[in-house]
């Protein structure tokens, strides 16, 4: 992958990364899970409207809505719940290791929906120790926090909601060229807060009571933990592999990680360590295999 795309995947990483620490954040504040959801979803879908109707954009049509509905649902709604979920059952550096199977389930899922991007040897080695590396975590029975904390459930969550995005981004993928990413991201955004408003206003009750503090990050989170890296995110898809998107799961772990700790006092504790070291090994082997099959590729055409 060529550097300008690490850049990239770099920055977004930092995004998804900090809104970890932004939701533990929210929740001192007293924000509660279908409000913070809802509230950054409805930002960010305001925000990406700004800039279609700037861009004077034509209407979508019924493939690119049926997309956006998809990733509405998968790589969106249902991550975004459940990962919230995790936050509060651990800390921001734990639950950001478990995006590190989002390369995992991408590159499975990718090995039976993209016709270029089989599942090589090299590369399930890769993603192996990666995913060694969360098991290290779950085994030490570390959450992260000085109190409390149940890790075997923010593991439940995280992982089912790996699934979710590691089936999304590879839809995505699959039909990279066929749609603008701004235009996919405004749709994805626009349906899910939709559908997490209404649960807002069930479940919660519309937000009244939020601290100036409070709806400060969720702001934060819906500009610089939602906008900015599903913005990107779909625009890497046009020109990287969906494996290689996924790469910024490995990278979020480390973002979360070292903020929880400065601004959270997060506990480094010695299955997150090790866990840590294990990730971050499989991230550079998975690359070195990506690396090497793009090579070829390019080697065979003729």
């Amino acid at each position: 992958m060529q550097l300008k795309y690490w850049i990239w995947v770099i920055v977004a990483a930092i995004g998804w990364g900090f809104g970890g620490i932004a939701t533990r954040a929210a929740f001192e504040e007293g924000v509660g899970v279908w409000t913070m959801i809802a509230v950054r979803t409805t930002i960010a879908a305001l925000l990406v409207l700004l800039v279609l109707i700037a861009q004077r954009s034509p209407m979508p049509g019924k493939q690119v809505l049926a997309h956006g509905s998809v990733q509405a649902i998968f790589n969106l709604t249902i991550p975004y719940v459940l990962f919230t979920f995790a936050y509060g059952e651990a800390s921001a550096g734990f639950v950001g290791l478990l995006a590190a199977l989002i390369p995992l389930a991408t590159a499975v899922y990718a090995n039976f929906m993209l016709p270029n991007e089989p599942l090589t040897a090299a590369k399930v080695i890769g993603l192996f120790v990666a995913f060694s590396g969360v098991a290290a975590l779950l085994l030490s029975g570390d959450s992260g926090l000085s109190d409390g904390g149940r890790p075997f459930l923010a593991v439940g969550l995280g992982m089912t909601a790996v699934i979710s995005i590691g089936y999304g981004g590879t839809f995505a993928k699959r039909y990279a060229g066929s749609y603008s990413p701004i235009m996919l991201t405004g749709i994805q955004f626009g349906l899910a807060a939709m559908i997490l408003v209404v649960a807002m206003a069930v479940l919660e009750g519309m937000p009244t009571d939020v601290t100036t503090r409070g709806w400060g990050l969720m702001v934060f989170m819906a500009v610089a933990s939602t906008f900015m890296p599903f913005l990107l995110f779909f625009w890497l898809l046009q020109y990287i592999s969906a494996t290689d998107a996924s790469l910024i799961g490995y990278l979020v772990p480390f973002v979360a990680l070292i903020g929880g700790i400065v601004l959270l006092d997060e506990q480094l504790q010695a299955g997150i360590i090790v866990g840590g070291i294990l990730v971050f090994t499989g991230m550079i082997l998975a690359d070195r295999a990506g690396r090497k099959a793009e090579i070829s590729a390019v080697s065979a055409r003729p």
